[in-house]
């Protein structure tokens, strides 16, 4: 079956600021990211966690690593988000 693309953004253009978000959330983390390449940080988080990621068919990666790699990334983006939010609801200006 090919790969379905299942990371649609409901905002039109709006994956160019996500994929900032992402490379600073994970330098924040302690990943090295390239911000022209920010997606390229799941295989630094991979190889961190031990998950067996390359580029290209990743058929024989079971569920669980891939979870594991992403659930990392969502995870401190998430964090993040609600960090912020909360940043925002107190009437913090920081950033």
């Amino acid at each position: 079956m090919g790969r379905r693309n299942r990371n649609r953004l409901l905002v039109p253009g709006a994956r160019q600021g996500m994929d900032a978000f992402k490379a600073d959330v994970m330098k924040q983390e302690g990943y090295a990211v390239d911000p022209s390449r920010p997606d390229d940080v799941k295989f630094e988080v991979a190889q961190s966690l031990g998950v067996p990621l390359s580029h290209g068919d990743n058929g024989n990666l079971t569920t669980e690593d891939a979870g594991r790699v992403g659930g990392k990334i969502g995870g401190s983006m998430v964090r993040e988000m609600i960090r912020l939010a909360q940043q925002r609801l107190s009437g913090e200006s920081n950033e």
